[in-house]
């Protein structure tokens, strides 16, 4: 009797909870990594969380990017500063400027956009070259995919 209570709770449990989605819990980070193996002390990280802004407005998505080591963006070519870039493959993208800190030799460059309305899965996170005049948008520099935020 008892192996077909626990069998009934168990078929129950699974029939009557909801399947787990590929949806990250929030708040988490991610290390985003060099493209190009050559830039060994370039690294970056995005941290995820939700946000309330002017209330009474509804929960929204904030994705920060932080970049240190990173080349001068004209070593690349026509570009003279880096975005983050985030976006949900054949859905929907963000794109917001990062700001360089004041250090004279690799300032840091960091950034935040915080109208993110989607639901967070199969996030790829991106931090790319940018041409600032143009609004060109050009290579990812580092990057990694909201799977691994934790």
């Amino acid at each position: 009797m008892k192996q077909f209570v626990l069998v009934m709770f168990t078929v129950s449990f699974l029939v009557i909870c909801p399947t787990y989605s590929n949806a990250i819990t929030t708040p988490c980070s991610m290390v985003l990594n060099p493209i190009d193996k050559e830039l060994k002390n370039a690294r970056g990280v995005a941290l995820v969380y939700k946000v309330q802004l002017r209330p009474p407005s509804f929960e929204r998505t904030n994705i920060s990017i932080l970049g240190v080591h990173l080349p001068e963006p004209s070593s690349y070519g026509n570009y003279d500063s880096y975005e983050g870039f985030a976006y949900i493959p054949e859905e929907i993208s963000w794109r917001f400027k990062l700001y360089p800190s004041p250090e004279q030799d690799s300032p840091t460059w960091a950034g935040r956009f915080d109208e993110i309305t989607a639901k967070i899965e199969n996030v790829e996170v991106q931090l790319r070259l940018s041409n600032s005049k143009t609004e060109k948008l050009g290579p990812s520099i580092l990057e990694s995919n909201v799977k691994y935020c934790k």
